[in-house]
């Protein structure tokens, strides 16, 4: 089976990489390739070379994590943000006929009555919750087979990308360098490589529908942050609490979220793992 990747040298196309089925070819893709790394680079709205790898590489599946991720910045460019991705979904959508896997998030809910199961009725607070929540749409309408996973807070240690809470916490305190973290904002983070296998699953027990996952543990980012200091042998007195008005974001985030993962937990015939068990597998060097 061959499986194309978007955005594939990030967080979770890492993670894919490395647990992905070996009879599974995996066709790597992203606007920056980085050294020493192999793939195709690509850029989601450039429709005409979308469609040349599409029809070079023939894959069974698309697995799409090419997004404008910050939530910030998305706030402050809505169009740009929009037409990475929704736009670029589209693209997928209209030059692909096969299977879509789509990433989405919980910021396609408000935050208010979390945590949050499949049937909740999403309200987004932000631009980038308003357009993935868009992509969501497309995808659906594309095709009965497609699947979406809502995931939260993912992380790692990674050396190939900069959007990571818990490579932020660790660098800044290695660095002994005063963080603060907000201690309004609940969810359950959820670690790459436990996405990556649902993922895996998902394949090749061909679900198709809205599923959410995320890790078992619920916790503030603060506490978040406190724990990966613990765990690691870093100062923690280094990390101060702030609140998420104090912090004067440019987006407005949910604040009691994260995802029930029930559902898909109870399909699939797994358990989420905790944050603990998580943090025992990941080596920090």
């Amino acid at each position: 089976m061959k499986i194309m990747v978007t955005g594939a040298f990030g967080l979770l196309g890492g993670a894919i990489q490395n647990s992905l089925p070996k009879n599974f070819e995996n066709i790597r893709t992203g606007i920056h390739i980085p050294d020493r790394q192999k793939g195709y680079c690509l850029d989601i709205l450039d429709r005409i070379k979308l469609k040349e790898i599409i029809n070079l590489h023939k894959p069974n599946i698309i697995i799409n994590l090419a997004a404008m991720t910050n939530v910030d910045l998305c706030e402050k460019s809505p169009m740009l943000a929009r037409k990475i991705n929704v736009e670029g979904v589209y693209n997928i959508c209209d030059l692909f006929e096969g299977k879509i896997i789509q990433i989405s998030t919980d910021y396609i809910f408000d935050g208010k009555t979390g945590p949050y199961k499949e049937e909740d009725v999403p309200l987004p607070l932000s631009s980038y919750g308003k357009t993935k929540l868009e992509a969501e749409k497309i995808i659906k309408n594309h095709n009965s087979d497609n699947l979406i996973i809502r995931g939260n807070v993912l992380y790692d240690y990674c050396k190939y990308t900069k959007a990571s809470f818990f490579n932020w916490v660790i660098n800044s305190l290695k660095k002994q360098k005063p963080i603060s973290v907000v201690d309004d904002q609940i969810n359950n983070p959820t670690w790459s490589k436990s996405m990556s296998k649902i993922i895996g699953l998902c394949i090749e027990k061909e679900i198709s529908g809205i599923y959410h996952w995320g890790d078992a543990t619920f916790l503030s980012r603060y506490k978040f942050a406190d724990i990966i200091a613990k765990k690691y042998n870093l100062d923690n007195s280094l990390i101060s609490p702030i609140s998420t008005e104090e912090l004067n974001q440019q987006a407005p985030r949910p604040l009691n979220s994260g995802l029930n993962s029930d559902k898909l937990a109870n399909v699939l015939g797994v358990v989420p793992p905790t944050l603990e068990e998580c943090l025992n597998s990941i080596i920090v060097n």
